[in-house]
């Protein structure tokens, strides 16, 4: 009841809608809510399909070694990070989240929960309830030292935590180098033309693709007869039931329509364009929009391969140093330690190609036979970890031995 009362004295007795704003912000729901920029076809599939990319690489753990680098030993930290962050999520479901809120918040945080040294879990933190505080005093601790404040938007209570404590991953575009800026912002213009554009289209749906209408008449009519006649010729032509149904017109009257051209407007040619530029911003090739009409790639690897280059590259590194820095201790840095995503998964080529790279890197003692097999997922055989090479295959640096005199020794 005090409720009630307190919601009545807020809003002066105004009727409450669900969709009212000031009801919107006491509850905690962003009116301009992320629901509204992802019903955008061309935003979504972007958004989806960094998630997803990023989702499905696993993680891996490696140590540099005197004799190069090798798979780590460190099984429960890989495990946890590779198979299960926490109770709740896999990995793949983790990390395509934390891409999710990367692009479309501009910033992801993950709290590391440590009990003493060890850490038992990651969660994440919703991108729109944490706050990023500079303290420029000293007050926490050292000057400019960085802290993240999290407000539980079901118990409103608040949560600081430290730098250590907390994984953050940014966009490419920020101008301090603390905070990303959304995409979502930097494209306001652009992405709220084209839900216009679509709402537009939906409407037009509805009409059944039929525009306005001008009616003529001789006559005077008062202001309700003339409501009454423009609301039967609406309640017959709205709607996708009486699409292609003749209209009855009222002797002495005329009903003109106003033809509506999408071409002469060029409505669908900008809506590609707003969709290209959209897509321009997140890194995204056109083809991954299903645009192929300047596909220049020559095959599906050529295009993996364009799409890690110039857009999964930048995020992959900015995920690798984070985790390493953030997750392990300094002296597992020191050791070598660090984390690196494999993305053999999306640069992977034809079984063929497969078969016959792997070949010529086990016989020129690149590979091992028991890594070619491991390649194809098959279990190593005994004797398969010694390297092999052409017997006729000599070292550089005895190249032309041969023809001097006892060289045949």
């Amino acid at each position: 009841m005090k409720w009630l009362n307190w919601t009545k004295k807020i809003f002066k007795n105004e009727t409450i809608e669900m969709n009212n704003p000031k009801l919107l912000e006491w509850l905690g729901i962003d009116s301009g809510s992320p629901k509204d920029k992802m019903s955008e076809a061309t935003y979504f599939a972007c958004l989806k399909i960094m998630a997803e990319s990023i989702g499905k690489l696993p993680l891996k753990m490696y140590q540099s070694t005197d004799k190069g680098t090798v798979k780590s030993d460190k099984s429960e930290m890989y495990t946890m990070l590779n198979l299960r962050p926490n109770p709740n999520m896999t990995s793949t479901t983790f990390w395509s989240t934390v891409e999710m809120n990367r692009n479309h918040y501009g910033n992801a945080y993950v709290w590391c929960r440590y009990k003493g040294p060890v850490l038992l879990d990651l969660w994440i933190m919703p991108s729109a309830d944490v706050s990023i505080v500079m303290d420029d005093a000293g007050v926490f601790g050292d000057v400019g030292s960085i802290w993240y404040r999290y407000t539980d938007s079901k118990t409103n209570k608040q949560y600081t935590f430290n730098s250590d404590e907390v994984m953050h991953f940014k966009t490419s575009t920020t101008f301090d180098g603390i905070t990303g800026v959304p995409i979502r912002d930097i494209l306001k213009s652009t992405i709220d033309g084209s839900l216009e554009s679509q709402k537009f289209m939906n409407n037009l749906y509805k009409t059944g693709l039929t525009g306005k209408a001008v009616l003529e008449y001789t006559g005077d009519l008062d202001a309700t007869a003339k409501a009454r006649l423009v609301k039967g010729f609406e309640d017959f032509s709205n709607g996708s039931k009486n699409a292609g149904k003749i209209i009855p017109v009222p002797l002495g009257m005329k009903l003109v329509p106003l033809d509506i051209k999408l071409t002469d407007s060029q409505f669908f040619e900008l809506k590609k364009y707003s969709s290209l530029q959209i897509a321009a911003a997140f890194g995204i090739k056109p083809n991954q929009i299903n645009d192929y009409e300047k596909s220049s790639y020559a095959s599906a690897e050529a295009q993996n391969l364009s799409f890690y280059v110039d857009t999964l590259l930048y995020p992959l590194k900015q995920y690798e140093e984070e985790i390493t820095y953030k997750i392990q201790s300094e002296k597992l840095t020191s050791d070598g330690y660090f984390f690196k995503f494999n993305v053999a998964v999306i640069l992977r080529a034809d079984l063929k190609t497969q078969m016959e790279s792997v070949t010529k890197g086990v016989s020129n003692g690149i590979y091992t036979l028991n890594d070619g097999r491991g390649f194809f997922d098959l279990p190593a055989e005994d004797g398969g970890d010694v390297l092999m090479v052409n017997g006729n295959m000599i070292p550089a640096t005895m190249v032309g031995t041969q023809y001097q005199k006892g060289g045949e020794k």
